[in-house]
């Protein structure tokens, strides 16, 4: 392999969209798991109870408003 081609911008884009990619499936799996367990207390049917329903909806909120909070404190400071 051409060792210019490693440092390519198509490279370096590529490589941009992979990371933002795999840290917003970390994200999701770090919600889904947290909400998951303070939420689901039993073993679901085939449908959420309308107080499962509104606990994931109201952590999910939560939990993505904090997460833009954070990212924002960590960008004030570089």
């Amino acid at each position: 392999m051409d060792p210019s081609a490693l440092s390519s911008p198509e490279l370096q884009q590529f490589l941009s969209q992979e990371k933002e990619r795999a840290m917003f499936n970390e994200v999701v799996a770090k919600l889904t798991s947290s909400c998951w367990d303070k939420c689901v207390t039993g073993t679901p049917g085939s449908k959420f109870s309308s107080s499962e329903s509104n606990c994931l909806a109201h952590c999910a909120q939560r939990y993505m408003e904090m997460s833009a909070i954070i990212i924002k404190r960590f960008q004030s400071m570089q």
